[in-house]
């Protein structure tokens, strides 16, 4: 049946079962034996069979759309775009437009009157548009949990966060660090709250100390950059840096490099290296040798005669593990590239959409839970070879 639109009527014919029974199999209604339940769905999915969007429009007299909120930042964030993306995506599959909401929100009944149902993306406890968005009375699927307090029930996608922290802190001890430091986000979302007490569990269940900083939810390279170099300066003892927000991490390659920390070792020995603003360094030129009659300064070798050029540091014996909780274009493009945790945005935000989309089609109940996989991306930054 591909030279035609599949219809109700289509499916029910194949399935065997009258008009009315495949309409309340499909919809999760009425009062239908789950083997049919189930042989009718397997029918529509197997035939292509889409509703038709419009009809049900009517029945239900909805408004064909669903709203998204995102967090203020996310405009500037590649993750939040490509997790958009694949939420837009998603709903257009079951005919539903996609309602961009500002980030200051609005009233939960104005709201209601626009859009079937809402995705509310990584909400802070501390949002005040949040509460009137989750009791706008429509569906609500959250991506990731809501901490504050909520009047009715809404679903959500959630990923472990506490377990790809510790997947990273893993990680980078197996690489050799012996003195890990973690940026965590602020905030009240549930991702930065995670991150933050897993940093702290995970130093005690190791009897390691955690050397663990605070900086914005949406931290820029530049912040990230400021951070670590107050941190590696105060404490040189850090062997590994694991930055959480999104794009931040060539902030602390560049000051892994300004401070002369070889990214991608917890080791290394004397010479001398250029610095090239990822930490890296050149082999010395041939014929730099030792001024005679005068020793060179620890961790310095001299050229006969003349001073070292400019750009040539020190090394302190010590390298960097770099690593990140959000993986992306400034992770994947770095130099080196950065190990990170890729938490498939895209995929995460279809998942979050086809929740929604099913609890409006009485597929799924309104206060349903599901999990998202992501996947750890070892790379050169931790001395890993992908």
């Amino acid at each position: 049946m591909t030279s035609r639109t599949v219809t109700l009527l289509d499916v029910a014919r194949a399935a065997g079962v009258s008009k009315s029974t495949a309409s309340d199999a499909l919809q999760g209604s009425g009062r239908v034996a789950e083997a049919t339940r189930d042989r009718v769905r397997a029918v529509a999915e197997e035939l292509g069979y889409r509703p038709n969007s419009a009809a049900r429009r009517l029945r239900r007299a909805s408004t064909g759309a669903v709203g998204l909120h995102l967090p203020a930042t996310a405009t500037r964030l590649d993750y939040y775009m490509n997790l958009a993306f694949g939420a837009v995506e998603r709903a257009q599959e079951d005919g539903l437009d996609m309602v961009l909401l500002a980030p200051s929100g609005a009233a939960g009944g104005r709201i209601a009157s626009r859009v079937d149902g809402l995705l509310v993306i990584d909400p802070e406890a501390g949002d005040s548009a949040v509460p009137g968005l989750l009791d706008a009375g429509v569906p609500v699927v959250t991506g990731e949990r809501y901490l504050g307090p909520s009047a009715g029930p809404s679903a959500a996608v959630v990923c472990d966060n506490a377990a790809s922290l510790t997947a990273l802190l893993d990680h980078v001890t197996e690489r050799g660090a012996r003195r890990p430091a973690v940026l965590a986000p602020s905030g009240s979302s549930a991702w930065a709250t995670a991150l933050r007490a897993t940093a702290r569990s995970w130093g005690l269940a190791h009897g390691v100390e955690v050397a663990l900083r605070t900086v914005p939810f949406a931290a820029t390279p530049a912040e990230a950059e400021e951070t670590t170099r107050a941190l590696l300066t105060a404490d040189p003892a850090v062997d590994a840096v694991i930055c959480a927000p999104d794009g931040s991490a060539p902030g602390v390659l560049r000051a892994a490099a300004a401070l002369g920390r070889e990214v991608g070792t917890t080791g290394g020995g004397g010479g001398t290296g250029r610095s090239n603003g990822t930490g890296g360094g050149t082999p010395p030129e041939p014929g730099i040798i030792a001024r005679s009659g005068t020793p060179p300064e620890p961790g310095i070798i001299a050229r006969s005669g003349t001073p070292p050029e400019p750009g040539i540091f020190a090394r302190s014996g010590r390298g960097l593990l770099v690593a990140a909780c959000v993986d992306g274009p400034a992770t994947r493009g770095a130099e080196p590239p950065v190990t990170a945790v890729d938490l498939r945005p895209a995929a995460y935000g279809r998942a979050c959409a086809e929740l929604l989309c099913d609890i409006l089609a009485d597929r799924a109940a309104p206060d349903t839970v599901r999990r998202h996989a992501w996947s750890l991306e070892t790379r050169a930054s931790t001395g890993s070879t992908g």
